[in-house]
């Protein structure tokens, strides 16, 4: 825990005890390719909207807490996010949705996944962003068929 802390104190480079998205982006420049790899200023803005849970603007210790502890999980989600974007836009389409979910053997109409996309997009695009996707992930929702 007091590794951590150092590692946060680094990070926090104005020692206001909160990581702005500014010190965010120049820790990951700093990690990039040590088991953390961000390829544009948009994972990296995704990233930072997954981390503050809050929605502050800012990640204090105890998110930055949470983001090292799900390292290994938000790696599968990349990964899964990766799947469901089959034209590598960075977002998810309700017909992507649809088409991954169909060769999983999951039947639902275009309308359900248009349904399932409103339920967590946050930004309004109609799409799924990978910030987006993360919270779909890891919350409960329920639909109809």
């Amino acid at each position: 825990m007091q590794e951590m802390k150092r590692v946060f104190e680094t990070y926090d480079r104005n020692k206001d005890g909160k990581i702005s998205k500014e010190e965010f982006k120049a820790m990951l420049r700093a990690i990039n390719g040590k088991g953390v790899t961000v390829n544009s200023d948009v994972e990296a803005a995704n990233a930072f909207q997954v981390a503050d849970k809050d929605g502050d603007g800012f990640i204090d210790f105890k998110e930055f807490m949470e983001l090292h502890n799900n390292k290994v999980k938000s790696k599968d989600i990349e990964s899964a996010f990766r799947i469901f974007d089959s034209d590598g836009d960075g977002k998810i389409s309700a017909k992507e949705l649809m088409e991954v979910l169909r060769r999983m053997g999951q039947m639902y109409s275009l309308e359900s996944c248009n349904k399932m996309i409103r339920e967590v997009d946050n930004d309004g695009d109609g799409l799924i962003n990978l910030a987006e996707f993360t919270t779909m992930m890891t919350t409960t929702l329920k639909f109809t068929t």
